[in-house]
Order: C-alpha cells, then structure tokens, then sequence
C-alpha cells in the first residue's frame, strides 16, 4: 500500500463514525401510535368533515408547531381497537411530549371506559377530541419549557447528522482530488474541520439531550395528572352522547352508518331539543318497557279462577293430559277434545295483545306544560310514555301512529309503519312538537278510529289499541258517542286512558273519560314509570 492511499485510510477511520451516521440515520417518528393507512385516511377524513376539530388544530397551532400530531395521536388512541405505541427511543425529540401523553391517556383509569364507547367508531372518535380540548391546550401550556427543549434536542441532533454529511462529503472529496502520489494536503484540511465540526455538534447534541431528558422529567406528574383528567372528561361526555343516542331509541349501528355531518346535527339536536331535559325519563320508561315485554307470556287470559270445557289445548289441566299416557284411554281423549268437553283452566283479566295499529293520542294544550313531583312536566311524561308504546309496537311488529291534539282545530298525526325503521328526526318531530290551545277528545279519538278502520279494510287487521293521554276532560257529542261506539265494536279495538293529574270529577264513574275508555287509571307521581307497567304487558 503506497503513502497516499495509507493517508486516504487514516483520514476515513477518523472520519468513520459520522460516514456510519450519514450512511443511516436514525429513523425518527413523529406520531406516537403505531397506524396502517386505514386509520391514517380515518383520522384525516374526520378531520376534513369536522369544523370543531380543525378550529381546535388552529387554536392549537398557535401554542404548538405540531398540535395535528398530537391530536391526530388522541384521536387514534380512542379509535383504534387495540392501540399500539412507538417505542421512546424511535421518537423524534419534537415529539417526545406527545409520546408522554399519549402515554399518560392509554395508562390512566378512565381511558378503558372511554374506548368501550369509541373503538371503531370515528364520530365518537372525535367527540373524545373534542371534550379534551381544555385540557390539552392546558397541558400544553404546562409543558411549554418542556417542548421547548426537546425542540432544541430536535434541532441539535438534525444539526448533528447534517454534520455527519458533511464528513462524508468532505472526504468524497479528498478521494477525487488525491494526485497521483496520493497526496491530499488541501483536502486533509477539510475532512479535519468537517470531523471536528462534527464532534461539536455532537456534543451539542448529547447537552440538548440532557437538558431535554430533565424537563421532561419535571413535566412528567403534571402530564399525567391533565391526561387523566382529559380522559375521564372525554369519557363522561361521550358516554353521556352514547346515553342519550340509548334513552331516544337510537341504535349503534344507525348512528356509525350515519354521515359525520349528520350525525353530529342529530347530536346537538338531542342536547338542545326541547325534551333534552327529559332524555334521563325517556330511558326508564323505553327500559320499563323492555322489561314488561320480557315478562309477557303471549296468548295469557289473566288470573286464574277455576276450571271450564272446552277444546283449547294451550289450558288443558294436567289431570286430562296424563289420561294421554294410558293408550287405551287417548280415544276417549279425542272424543271429549272433539266435543269440547276438556277440562280447561278458566281465568279473567286483560284481553291478549292486540294485532292492528298501536295508536296514542297525546294530549298538548297549555296545561301540559305544568309541572309535576320532581319538576317533570305532564307532557315530558307523556311524550316519554308514547316512546315506549312506538317501541312496544315496533317491537310486535304492528303500525305506531303518533297523535297530537288539543282544539278541535288543532291536530297532527305521525305514522311509523311496523315494517320500516322509524327515522330517528322523524321520532324527535313526533316527541318535540308542541300545539298549545283547548282540550277536545272528538277529533283526535275520531282519527284514530278512522286509521284503525282504514287498516282494516286494507288489510284486515282487526284488534287495534288506542291510548288516550290527557290530563283533562271535555265533553262529547251524544251523536258522537254514538258512533264511535259502532265503530268500536266493528274493529274490536280497544282504549286505554291515562289521565295525568287530573281533578277526581274527570275520572270518577259517569265522567266521559269513565265511559269512553275499557281501562282508566290515573297518574299523579310523574317521578314514576312504573304506574302504567301494566299497559305493556296487555298491548
């Protein structure tokens, strides 16, 4: 080997770690959860849709050069089925901050039952985002010295492998201009200084660390103590969202098919409607509901009262049955079973579900407006109780109508089929609506028979249910009355009336509610759900 090339050697083993730096540099990250390109499109299509959350990047921006990440790391914690971190070391120093309190959220006590309402859905995804926007503009703030310095480790490390590039090109350099002899005195020169550049700055580098490492280590209870509190406050508001999507009938799966836009108008709808209030109510009456029906037994008479004949099967007693276990005895079986001469179990009460249209009629004159125990207005009560009947049929498969009244010039009518989703703005039309005025039975009560009648010659479904709420009593027509009565019997519906706080007089025998309704009960707790348990069973 000759001189020169043992120089050209010398001055690449001084050179040879930073060619090994140049060579590969260290790959720096700057999101802290691990993503495929699914959840990347899903962060970015949310962000594009949402107005609230580009408002918070900007805001946000202000503070913090790279508030998106963050954010954009928040939202993927909460969406993500099971979400993964970035190792520390694999950071950039820019984002270590981040890294810490994504680290913090995932690690904090409220972080599993917020992901019970967001993994895998995008809305609830950023409505978490959102509810921890105090907080993290808050937190950011708090960090401020510590982002300060892992921006300036940032820099230093940048600054450190631009150096290590220069080392490399310095000797590129001194590779080409060698002369023959292998002499390289100029370039020698400039391999030297690029090395030692590269020393400083590496230097530089290790002290940027340092500092960096002990702020962040100063940060570090702080950030723990505003990430706990941002995920408890992001659990809170988007499981108080997913509550009242439940108390209003709204399934999951309507709302994760629905468009960002118009889901979040239907959420604002729920917050601000003029039953929002009411939301808690609702809920108990549909969860009473539900309950009842799971302890219906279909085709149930009522309260047994003794032994008849007859040929239903379904309350043959178990004396006649055991008679099938002796062959020689099942043709005398078959003889009285042809007869109708079984003995059967005999019982009394409510007729068995029925089978056409479920119809409430609500009442919304001015007096519903009142208040009762515990602040619950007559309509919130109403209304709430006409949900759970809309489920109750939905659920039997029959046709809900929804009518609202009060004047006799004042009337609107709802219909939600048995064999359609009922749309949930449609719904909120239905609960939301509000006539004002008078009391009149007439017309409302005439319309639904109308509607009973019409299913009826259309389709032959007889057996209807009406429930008449009121918390007041008028007079009816003797000719009126006289038709409904044949209109009655020729449909075999039924009416259910509930009075809400009403005087003793509109309901005691002789009233025209008496006379009217086949079941009547009154309802003077507000509070309670459970006063009218009894309706669910029998409609």
């Amino acid at each position: 080997m000759d001189e020169g090339t043992e120089r050209l050697d010398a001055l690449t083993r001084q050179a040879g770690r930073w060619l090994a730096l140049a060579a590969a540099p260290a790959e720096r990250h700057t999101t802290a959860v691990v993503a495929g390109p699914y959840d990347r499109v899903a962060w970015r299509d949310v962000h594009a849709r949402s107005a609230a959350l580009r408002e918070l990047s900007a805001q946000l921006l202000t503070r913090h050069a790279h508030a998106p990440d963050l954010l954009g790391d928040v939202f993927l914690c909460a969406y993500q089925a099971a979400p993964r971190l970035r190792e520390r070391a694999v950071m950039a120093p820019s984002h270590l901050v981040h890294h810490q309190v994504v680290t913090a959220l995932t690690q904090s006590p409220g972080f599993a039952a917020l992901r019970r309402d967001t993994a895998g859905d995008a809305y609830a995804a950023a409505m978490a985002v959102l509810a921890q926007a105090s907080a993290l503009r808050g937190l950011l703030e708090r960090s401020r010295e510590a982002r300060e310095r892992t921006g300036r480790a940032d820099r230093a490390r940048q600054e450190d492998e631009a150096a290590a590039t220069a080392v490399g090109e310095a000797l590129r350099q001194a590779a080409e201009e060698a002369d023959g002899q292998g002499d390289v005195p100029a370039p020698a020169a400039a391999v030297r200084r690029a090395v030692e550049a590269a020393r400083d700055a590496e230097e530089s580098a290790r002290r940027e660390d340092g500092a960096a490492a002990r702020a962040m280590a100063a940060a570090v209870p702080g950030i723990r103590s505003a990430a706990r509190n941002a995920a408890s406050a992001a659990a809170e508001a988007v499981g108080q969202e997913a509550a009242l999507m439940r108390a209003w009938g709204v399934d999951p799966g309507e709302t994760e098919r629905m468009p960002f836009e118009e889901r979040a108008r239907l959420a604002e709808r729920l917050r601000s409607g003029r039953l929002a209030r009411w939301a808690e109510l609702i809920g108990r009456f549909r969860q009473m509901a539900a309950g009842e029906r799971a302890r219906k037994v279909e085709n149930a008479t009522g309260e047994l009262v003794g032994v008849t004949l007859g040929d239903d099967l379904s309350r043959v007693i178990p004396s006649e049955l055991a008679v099938l276990g002796v062959p020689e005895l099942r043709a005398v079986f078959a003889a009285r079973y042809a007869a109708g001469e079984l003995m059967l179990y005999d019982s009394r009460g409510e007729q068995g579900t029925g089978k056409g249209a479920v119809i409430a009629c609500v009442d919304t004159s001015h007096s519903m407006y009142a208040e009762g125990p515990g602040g619950v207005t007559r309509e919130a009560w109403s209304k709430a109780c006409a949900l759970a009947l809309l489920d109750q049929a939905r659920h039997a498969g029959r046709d809900f109508v929804g009518i609202l009244f009060s004047a006799s010039d004042k009337l609107q009518v709802f219909r939600f089929p048995g064999g359609r989703p009922a749309p949930v703005t449609d719904v909120l039309d239905f609960a939301e609506t509000f006539l004002g005025g008078g009391t009149d039975f007439q017309r409302p009560l005439g319309t639904a028979a109308k509607i009973l009648e019409e299913e009826f010659d259309s389709a032959s479904r007889a057996r209807g249910d009406i429930v008449l709420i009121t918390d007041d009593a008028c007079e009816v027509s003797e000719n009126w009355t006289r038709l409904w009565n044949e209109i009655k019997r020729r449909l075999d519906f039924r009416l259910f009336g509930i009075a809400i706080a009403t005087p003793g007089t509109a309901t005691a025998s002789g009233s025209v509610l008496e006379s009217l309704c086949d079941n009547l009960r009154t309802v003077d707790d507000l509070t309670d759900v459970h006063t009218t348990a009894d309706l669910f069973r029998v409609i």
